[in-house]
């Protein structure tokens, strides 16, 4: 039985250890990053979401605002990163924090949620391509492919812009 909820600050350490065996060789760098967008100006506390069982935090996901330029909004929804620990992975964790996210988003009356991350992967919860939507990559590292975004109820062609990194990005 998995519970998805909002993340609380007694939940850190958990989310931290989930974080770490999430990314490897590579988790100091993305723990830091999820203490850099806690710290920021985008972050949004209750879009911060914890799955847990009997055994603890088994996996996390955060939405954070993101700057747009050239759009008739100034802001908007980002989802990174998702964690699963190693052992409950291909369980549906993933996708029971990916779905609740976009839920909230949803029910938050947001137009859409952006993402950088695995085209085989978000494609299956309604990511498209956002270039083919109107939006233009953060900057050129990006394969086009892989910068995708999720057009929710509330979807308007003219949110469509330059997403812009803030400065907790560059922790990565």
């Amino acid at each position: 039985m998995i519970d998805v909820r909002p993340e609380r600050p007694d939940d850190r350490d958990a989310v931290a250890a989930v974080v770490q065996a999430a990314f490897g060789a590579h988790g100091p760098a993305v723990v830091a990053f999820v203490d850099a967008l806690r710290r920021s100006q985008g972050y949004v506390p209750e879009l911060a979401l914890v799955a847990v069982d009997d055994s603890g935090v088994v996996g996390y996901v955060m939405l954070t605002w993101v700057p747009l330029e050239g759009s008739a909004r100034d802001r908007i929804l980002n989802l990174t990163p998702i964690a699963v620990r190693p052992d409950r992975q291909r369980t549906g964790v993933g996708t029971r924090l990916v779905t609740s996210a976009l839920a909230l988003a949803d029910e938050a009356g947001e137009p859409a949620v952006v993402v950088e991350g695995v085209p085989g992967y978000y494609p299956r919860f309604g990511f498209e391509r956002a270039s083919t939507h109107g939006f233009r990559l953060p900057h050129d590292g990006i394969p086009d492919a892989a910068f995708m975004v999720k057009r929710l109820a509330a979807w308007d062609q003219a949110v469509a812009g330059r997403v812009v990194y803030p400065p907790a990005f560059d922790v990565l």
